[in-house]
Parts: structure tokens; C-alpha cells; sequence
């Protein structure tokens, strides 16, 4: 999945899109850990969810930041002893932290790769390759309760027009021209979604919205067309069956374009496919107004934004906001389904703008520092300072996987997750976020307890010269490898880099093996991208290289771990980010010469956070004929790409 625009002007994986505006841009656990209603989510309203799918959901909470950090060397340690201020004991009403700007060191991160990743995004203000990604963007990194980067570069307000003959921009004189800001204020696009998702939980949380009732139920029109069988949950994971968006706008009044909701057909039969859709927000959004007499705008000020102080962020933001505001698209037909002219304070989808801007998939406006609010919240438990928005268990819901029936398309309730093609080296099955069309996103790891915000506006002056999400796979993979790796022992460990489309080796010296039992034992730590990059042990007696198979043991407290095979002799995909230990045999070998590599191989997309070796040992019988501790057989070790480092 690459999330690059085509010709529609839509992404590739119909992921980022939505959002940016109308044709061209619009688009396990058991349930039982959850609680009893009124102090948390009700089992009976996740059984209906695995009936549904015969079996085939499988609901795994994901820890959070406090309750990993109790689980010892399986958390935090293997990641370096970072400040992360969140304590042990999250049930206890242990101490969460609330944001403060500190240095790297103080947020448990490393300097070096953050201030790569300014450099990197400084990069795409240039054309990259024949146009800026963004005229400018606002950048802020943290962990736990520091935030040790936050960074504007660039122009808020750079162009005036698009100039369609000649596909550049034209600029305002450079004493109009805006300078991104700390403070800056962004048209979110459809991160707007998490907002509204937010909001159902909330309700879903009190008793008062049930994840696997009929829509239907609580608007009985939406069942024309043949959606009568679609559910809440198929709206939160984008499995209704809706199409990515439908030209709403097109409709004067506020009936016409319930009426076009009403009557639209599904593509395919609710469950049985994932289809990224901004109708399942709008449609969600309906169900909230009706539930609380309440518009979106007010339950987000009042249930969300208020509680929380993100005094920034809200739906229409007033005139006096506009110098604040990043200027979005020159809106003209044909390339945006509105003749608008220059886009700025306003919202940017067409939809969002129908409904006078405050819609479910779109029109939420907010800045940097707000949106690490929200963050720190999620990761905290749904709580900051004195304001609780959810409990524990809800916030469970927001990280668990629901569409484990459709691999690649993991969500949780309103988060995407594991998402490598805007998260790069953060993604892992507990990274969630989301992304917006005009250029924004949010990735958040309680695995690491890190945040990400990266706010561009990509479409100013047009929504055709962005193309991919390179700059957020730039900052993810940057922000993933601040996180420091301690060696498993000693002060330095192999490590493989992360470079794609490149192949890095790590070759033992020939060793003569002639006892009846020989074998390799090492330390081992992997996070690459699942099925597409991998590391591979490898033997060779002369010419070729061959697969030689392996076990790795995950340490784990208070039970003796099982021993995990790899009969291929290679690992890909996630490990949990701990040191495994690993012994392989190599009685085959017995008689030869034989020297033993380590291949790491990534592809031109996306990558993990990489791969460490540390304390390579080769014994033959009771001789140890290399021990990576000692420094002769340390000088005899040949690498190519990959690096001692000590962190």
C-alpha cells in the first residue's frame, strides 16, 4: 500500500482521501475482560460482534502505556529507561502525565534522529520530486510526558491561486505571505473521524448506544436501500459496505442530502469486506445528534474539547482565527467538486462544507499541541489531569483490532492500526492513528508511549501536486528509531539499520565444527515490516548459502516461556520489541568449514524499527570456538550495513 494520490485525486489505498473533498478528494481477548455497563463497556454488547462473524473476531486489547511499563523486561526496559512519567499501577489512579516540553533525554528519546527528523521534513518543502508535498507543516514528538520536539517550518499561507496552464502556484507578495507557527491551525480532514469516534464510544460507554445494533434501529430510514442489516460496528471499522463518498453537496438542503443517504445501496453485504467510507461517520454522526439532542459541534466542545482544555480545536473556527489558520486549496472546478476560490478558514472537504461545516468525517480544525493533548489522553486511559473522557476499557476498544477477518485493513473504533504506509517504523499491532487529505496525521504507540503529530497543509495550493505519504513515514521512522534499543549485554549490540531496498550482512569467520553437538546462540531483537522484509540466518561450507533453523525464547516473568521454532530460519513482522534468545543447531555442519551470516533484506516501501544481534556465541560440544566478547573473534566479525550501537 503506497497512499499515493491517482489521477482522481484520491489515495491509492482509499485511505487518506477522504476528507479532502468531494470527487477528488472525498474521498484476542475474551470479551469478558470488558466491564458491567455503567463502568465500562457491557459483554453483551461485543458476543452479538463474534456471532456475527462466525468466530472469526478476535478482540485483543491493547495495553497502554502505564500497564506496560509494569510488565518489566517484556516493556520498557527493552526500550531504554525513558522519563516517561507513566507509572505503575494504571487501575490504582496511579499518576498520569500531563504535557510539558522537555529535552530529549528527559522523554526517554535519542537527539540524533530527532533532529534527522526535521531535516527530512524540511526536505519536502522542496519539490519532491517535481512539486512541494506541503507549503508547510508543524512537527511535535514526545513521550510519555514530554514533548521533546515541536517544530514549524515552512508557510502557512504561502499561494493565492493555482495556476492550471502552467501547474504552478501563484504566490501572494512575501509581506502577505504566513509563516507556519507553533500554535498554527490546521483543517484536520478526516483525523475528524476519531473525534466523532470518540464520541460514539462515549456513548456507547453510558448504555446509550449499543456497538452491535442495527442502525436502523435508531434511524429508521437508513435501513432503504438494503442497509438494514448494517450495524454500528460495520460504521467504527468501515465494513458497512458504503462506498468511499457520494457527491452530497450536490444537494441544497440538508433533506436532499439525507435523502441521498437513505437511499444509497450498499457495495457489498455488511462484514464481508473492508471499504474506507466517509458515509460510515456521517452516518454515525446522525446517530449521536439523535441520541443527544445535541449537533456534533456541541458534543465535541462539551464531551471532548472543554473537559480536555483544547481550546483550539473545534468545528468553524471564527474569522479571527484566520491569520492562525494554514490556507488549504484554491478550490475550482474541475479538480474540486466546488467553484470556492482560495480555501482558508473554511472548511476544505465539499461534503463538510454542505453541512455547513460540521460533518462526522470532516471539518474539525485544531493545532499541534491539542492534538498531543488528545494523545497523552488516550495513552493515559482516556484521562488528563482531572478530566476523564473514557474509561480504560473504552479506550481498549479504540486500540483493538475489529476487522481481524480483513489482514492489511486492521481498526479498532475509529483507529486505524498497524498501519507502515503513513506510521513507517512506528507501526505495530498497538500504533494507532489516522490521517487526513489535506496533510494530516497522528500515530500514537503505547508500546513506546510515543506520539506523533505531523500537520501539513498538502493541497495548498492544490490537492494534484501531493502525492504519497512519504514525509509521515519520514517522521514515524525517525521518532521509531529516537527510541533507544539498550544491548541485551555489554555496551554495544549488532544492529541492522533501516534502510529499504537494501540487503545488510553480519558474517562469522569459518569455523571448524567436529563434535557430535555444535550450535549458535545469540540474543535476538526484530521489528520489520510483516512479509515483506525479514532476517535470515544462513550457513555456507563453500558457495551457497543455506537456511539453517532456529528457536527463540521470549523471556517472559513468572512462567518458563516456550521455545518458539523457525524452521525456515528467519523472523519478520513484530517480536514485541524484547530481546529473544536463540540457539540453532549446526551438527549438520559437523566435519566442515563453516561460516554463519546474519541477512537482513528489506524492500523500496516501508520498513520496521529493524533488527539487533548481541552476545553471538558458537559452541562445539563443550569448546567455544567464537564468543563475540572476546575481542580477537569481535575483529573477525565481516558487516556490511550493519552497525555496533549502543542504543
Amino acid at each position: 500500500m503506497t497512499g499515493d494520490t491517482q489521477g482522481n485525486g484520491r489515495a491509492a489505498d482509499g485511505r487518506d482521501a477522504p476528507g479532502g473533498g468531494g470527487p477528488a478528494g472525498s474521498g484476542g481477548g475474551s470479551p469478558s475482560t470488558f466491564r458491567a455497563a455503567g463502568s465500562g463497556i457491557a459483554r453483551r454488547r461485543l458476543g452479538g460482534g463474534i456471532l456475527a462473524l462466525g468466530g472469526a473476531l478476535a478482540l485483543t486489547p491493547i495495553p497502554l502505556a502505564a500497564a506496560a511499563a509494569r510488565s518489566g523486561p517484556g516493556a520498557g526496559a527493552a526500550d531504554g529507561a525513558a522519563d516517561t512519567g507513566a507509572g505503575a499501577g494504571m487501575e490504582s489512579g496511579a499518576h498520569r502525565p500531563t504535557l510539558r516540553r522537555g529535552s530529549a533525554a528527559r522523554a526517554g528519546l535519542l537527539q540524533g534522529p530527532l533532529d534527522q527528523l526535521v531535516r527530512d521534513a524540511e526536505a519536502y518543502l522542496a519539490d519532491s520530486p517535481e512539486h512541494p508535498w506541503y507549503a508547510g507543516a508543524v512537527l511535535l514528538a514526545g513521550r510519555g510526558g514530554t514533548v521533546a520536539l515541536h517544530r514549524p517550518i515552512g508557510k502557512a499561507v504561502r499561494y493565492s491561486a493555482y495556476d492550471e496552464k502552467t501547474d504552478t502556484g501563484v504566490e501572494f507578495p512575501a509581506d502577505q505571505q504566513i509563516a507556519m507557527a507553533e500554535d498554527t491551525v490546521f483543517d484536520l480532514a478526516s483525523i475528524s473521524k476519531l473525534f466523532t469516534s470518540l464520541l460514539a464510544v462515549q456513548q456507547i460507554e453510558r448504555g446509550r448506544l449499543e456497538l452491535e445494533a442495527a442502525v436502523a434501529s435508531y434511524l429508521p430510514d437508513f435501513a432503504g436501500g438494503g442497509k438494514q442489516d448494517i450495524t454500528v460496528r460495520h460504521l467504527l471499522t468501515h465494513t458497512s459496505g458504503f462506498r468511499a463518498w457520494i457527491p452530497l453537496y450536490e444537494e441544497p438542503t440538508r433533506e436532499g442530502k439525507l435523502r441521498m443517504l437513505w437511499e444509497e445501496v450498499p457495495a457489498s453485504t455488511p462484514g464481508s469486506a473492508y471499504l474506507y467510507s466517509d458515509l460510515n461517520l456521517i452516518s454515525l454522526q446522525l446517530i449521536l445528534e439523535h441520541l443527544t439532542g445535541r449537533p456534533l459541534d456541541i458534543l465535541l466542545r462539551e464531551e471532548i474539547t472543554g473537559p480536555l482544555g483544547m481550546h483550539r480545536t473545534r468545528y468553524n473556527p471564527p474569522a479571527s482565527w484566520r491569520p492562525k489558520i494554514a490556507a488549504t486549496e484554491d478550490a475550482r472546478l474541475p479538480w474540486s467538486g466546488l467553484d470556492r476560490g482560495l480555501v482558508w478558514g473554511e472548511v476544505h472537504d465539499e461534503n463538510a462544507f454542505g453541512f455547513g461545516g460540521v460533518a462526522g468525517h470532516a471539518g474539525v480544525f485544531s493545532c499541534a499541541w491539542d492534538l498531543a493533548v488528545l494523545a497523552r489522553t488516550l495513552l493515559n486511559g482516556g484521562v488528563y489531569g482531572r478530566s476523564r473522557i473514557l474509561s480504560e476499557d473504552s479506550v481498549d476498544l479504540l486500540f483493538t483490532d475489529f476487522n481481524t477477518a480483513f489482514p492489511g485493513d486492521e481498526h479498532g473504533l475509529g483507529f486505524e492500526l498497524y498501519q507502515h504506509w503513513y506510521m513507517g517504523a512506528m507501526a505495530t499491532p498497538r500504533s494507532a492513528g489516522h490521517t487526513g487529505f489535506t496533510g494530516t496525521s497522528l500515530v500514537l504507540d503505547p508500546s513506546t508511549d510515543t506520539f506523533l503529530i505531523m500537520l501539513g497543509n498538502s493541497v495548498h495550493p492544490v490537492r494534484s501536486w501531493r502525492s504519497g505519504s512519504a514525509p509521515r513515514v519520514a517522521a514515524a521512522n525517525q521518532l521509531a528509531r529516537a527510541v533507544p534499543v539498550r544491548p541485551e549485554r555489554g555496551r554495544t549490540a549488532w544492529f541492522s539499520g533501516m534502510a529499504s531496498a537494501s540487503t545488510a550482512t553480519l558474517t562469522l569467520p569459518a569455523l571448524r565444527l567436529d563434535a557430535a553437538a555444535a550450535r549458535l546462540e545469540c540474543a535476538l531483537w526484530w521489528d520489520t515490516e510483516p512479509g515483506s522484509d525479514g532476517l535470515f540466518l544462513e550457513a555456507s561450507a563453500g558457495q551457497d548459502w543455506q537456511p539453517v533453523p532456529f528457536t527463540t525464547v521470549r523471556p517472559g516473568p513468572g512462567h518458563r516461556p516456550d521455545p518458539q521454532p523457525h524452521p525456515a530460519g528467519s523472523v519478520s513482522g513484530w517480536s514485541g520489541r524484547v530481546w529473544h534468545r536463540l540457539e540453532a543447531d549446526l551438527t549438520a555442519w559437523r566435519g566442515r568449514d563453516v561460516r554463519l551470516r546474519w541477512r537482513y533484506t528489506t524492500d523500496q516501501l516501508y520498513v520496521g524499527r529493524g533488527a539487533y544481534v548481541d552476545g553471538l556465541r558458537v559452541r562445539d560440544g563443550v569448546r567455544t570456538v567464537f564468543d563475540a566478547e572476546r575481542p580477537r573473534d569481535a575483529g573477525r566479525i565481516e558487516a556490511t550495513g550493519w552497525t555496533p550501537s549502543a542504543d
